[in-house]
C-alpha cells in the first residue's frame, strides 16, 4: 500500500512538524508530507519544510472575509497535492466543516493538555493555575469542536513545584514529540477506529510501526 500523503499546517517554529517529517524519512513509515502550510510568513517551521525538501505555502488569515473563506483557501492550497490526511502541528486558527470534509482520512491536532481538560488557549497556564500535580498531550480528530474530537492518544506529565510555563511547556513537548507521529502512523496505516467518542487501534500493538508508544495505558 502506498504511503498516504498529508498536509501539515503550522503557524510557528514547528518542532512538531519536525517529529512528523523525521518519522516520514523513514521508508517504512506510512505517512508522507506533501506539503506545509503556514497562515504566518517566515516561521521556522518553513525552514525546516524547505531543509526536509517539502513544499511550502504561506497563507496568511488576514483579509479573508471569514473562517469559511479562509477555510476554502487553505483547500485550494493544499488540492494540488491529493493530501487526505491533515495534521494541525500547532496551527493558530479553528478550522471548520468546509476543511473537515477535505480529509476524508482524517484531521489530526495536538493539544499541549489532557483533554477534556483545558481546552483551548494556554494550556500550560491553565493548568498550573488550577493546581492540577498531572497534566499532559493529546493527539485527537478534529471534529467541529474547540479540541473536542475523539481521542487518539495521550501522555501524562507530573507538574512539579517549581515547574513555570515554559518549563512545563517543554515536558510536554517532548511527549508530544513522540505521540504524534506514532497516531498519524496508525492513522494512515488504517488502523484506528472510531465509535462514537472512542477510539480504537486494529492490527497490533503500536509499536509495530517502529515507534515507541509513550504511556500505553492511554491509547
Amino acid at each position: 500500500m502506498s504511503a498516504a500523503k498529508v498536509a501539515v499546517l503550522v503557524s510557528g517554529s514547528g518542532t512538531n512538524l519536525q517529529c512528523l517529517l523525521d518519522a516520514a524519512a523513514d521508508p517504512a513509515y506510512p505517512a508522507r508530507i506533501a506539503v506545509v502550510v503556514s497562515n504566518v510568513p517566515g516561521v521556522r517551521a518553513l525552514e525546516r519544510a524547505a531543509l526536509a525538501g517539502v513544499p511550502t505555502r504561506v497563507l496568511p488569515h488576514q483579509g479573508y472575509a471569514d473562517r469559511v473563506a479562509y477555510d476554502r483557501a487553505l483547500v485550494e492550497a493544499i488540492a494540488p497535492f491529493s493530501c487526505n490526511i491533515a495534521c494541525l502541528a500547532g496551527f493558530m486558527r479553528l478550522v471548520g466543516p468546509t476543511f473537515l470534509r477535505a480529509f476524508p482520512g482524517g484531521v489530526l491536532n495536538v493539544h499541549p493538555a489532557l483533554l477534556p481538560s483545558f481546552p483551548g488557549l494556554h494550556a500550560h497556564r491553565q493548568a498550573l493555575e488550577h493546581g492540577v500535580k498531572v497534566t499532559g498531550c493529546t493527539v485527537h480528530i478534529v471534529d467541529e469542536g474547540t479540541d473536542t474530537g475523539p481521542i487518539v492518544a495521550q501522555a501524562a506529565v507530573p507538574v512539579l513545584d517549581a515547574d513555570t510555563e515554559e518549563s512545563l511547556q517543554k515536558r510536554i513537548q517532548e511527549q508530544e514529540h513522540r505521540l504524534f507521529p506514532m497516531a498519524l502512523g496508525l492513522l494512515a496505516a488504517g488502523r484506528l477506529r472510531v465509535e462514537g467518542r472512542r477510539v480504537h487501534v486494529v492490527g497490533g500493538a503500536p509499536e509495530s510501526l517502529g515507534l515507541a508508544l509513550v504511556n500505553p495505558g492511554h491509547l
